[in-house]
């Protein structure tokens, strides 16, 4: 027998029985839809992740205080009073690798405009602040070197704030009140959204950190220090030079540990990746179990199918059909029902992407790589789970098989 004819005859046999032929594909369409929407779903929050990371900046190094220690108890990073202007200001100075600094410091005050008033943080940062985040300012102007040395009462909005103290009116120019203190408002940053811990990034008042630490807060230590390297290549030097720099100026010897901490946005980024990662293989390792129910699921039509056409298989045998004719045949139903089935679950996967994506506000990506393997693995399916049903029926003794009833 020729593969067309095989072929014909299988596509014969599959629509004399319609509605079987349709259940049985659809624990393949259900198998291969669930696993392009959970790929799309982990690749979604991947790059979600990546992007929320990358909005904290290019290249960037954050030093935070030491943790301190009281008795058998410590109390975490960031704890300890370490952390001085001086330091900013020697690591813009004596390290290469280094491209901009921002001293930081943070206050949490309700801010008065007019007669509305807002909870929010004020950021204290220096003039270098959005070259590091790649943040812009809306419209207005950041304060500048100039403001940061003279501790001027001056501040830019976040796109939030600006929201709920100037709903109907430009807040540029207008003066705001913190801590009694009359700060005028110099710009609104552009909207930087949720960062990858679902906090409003937005929601936010920076000033110079000068004016915070000696106007506001009046706490003469940093709560950070925020520096972006010269380039990516750049960032382990410059990681190095400023542990350098701070245990130098600092006074600590060989031998003690560090009174402060340096983390590496690179290595956050690739934890963050890593956990998104084994989140879409756990999604699409739970989804797959439905194209294995689709498989048994055909190996149990096709036994089925072998038992009622076991005279048919008889005297297609009789008159001259081969085992291997009677086990492409067998094959290619089986494997029909697994490309048809990987089709329809195709689209319906990548339908059902779309709309987890406008009804969640989740992203949701559906990549090449996601389209071929759950297809090829339809066809996989297919072709094992279809394999012991045609043998079964290539192997039956043509004799018992005219005599069946």
């Amino acid at each position: 027998m020729s593969t067309l004819t095989i072929l014909i005859s299988a596509f014969r046999a599959l629509q004399r029985n319609k509605m079987r032929s349709f259940l049985t594909m659809l624990g393949i369409i259900i198998g291969v839809g669930a696993v392009i929407a959970m790929l799309a779903i982990g690749q979604g929050a991947e790059y979600s992740v990546k992007d929320q990371i990358a909005s904290l900046g290019t290249n960037v190094l954050i030093i935070l205080p030491g943790s301190q220690q009281q008795g058998a108890i410590r109390v975490g990073a960031g704890s300890m009073t370490t952390l001085t202007e001086e330091d900013a200001q020697a690591m813009q100075r004596d390290c290469p690798a280094v491209a901009f600094v921002s001293p930081g410091t943070r206050a949490m005050n309700q801010v008065i405009a007019g007669n509305l008033n807002w909870a929010t943080v004020i950021d204290g940062e220096g003039a270098e602040y959005l070259e590091i985040r790649t943040w812009t300012v809306q419209y207005g102007d950041f304060f500048t070197d100039q403001d940061v040395k003279s501790a001027a009462k001056v501040c830019v909005l976040g796109k939030t704030v600006a929201d709920n103290l100037f709903p109907d009116g430009d807040p540029v120019g207008q003066t705001v009140r913190i801590r009694n203190v009359p700060v005028r408002v110099l710009g609104v940053l552009s909207k930087k959204g949720q960062n990858a811990m679902g906090q409003d990034q937005d929601d936010i008042i920076i000033a110079p950190y000068t004016t915070v630490l000696r106007r506001l807060s009046r706490f003469p230590f940093l709560r950070q220090i925020v520096v972006s390297a010269t380039s990516p290549a750049a960032i382990d030097p410059a990681q190095k030079q400023i542990t350098d720099l701070l245990r130098m100026r600092h006074k600590i010897s060989a031998y003690d540990p560090d009174d402060f901490t340096l983390r590496n946005q690179t290595d956050i980024a690739q934890a963050a990746t890593a956990t998104t990662q084994i989140l879409t293989i756990l999604l699409a390792s739970i989804a797959s179990v439905s194209l294995l129910v689709g498989g048994i699921g055909i190996m149990n039509i096709m036994l089925v199918s072998v038992t009622e056409r076991t005279r048919e298989i008889g005297i297609r045998m009789s008159v001259g059909a081969r085992g291997r004719d009677i086990l492409t045949q067998f094959l290619i139903e089986a494997l029909v029902l697994s490309l048809l089935g990987g089709i329809v679950g195709m689209l319906l996967g990548i339908i059902g992407s779309s709309v987890i994506s406008s009804m969640a506000k989740w992203p949701t990506i559906v990549t090449p790589f996601s389209i071929v393997l759950s297809f090829g693995f339809s066809i996989v399916v297919g072709i094992f789970f279809g394999f012991y049903p045609a043998r079964k029926a290539a192997l039956l003794n043509p004799i018992d098989a005219l005599r069946y009833e």
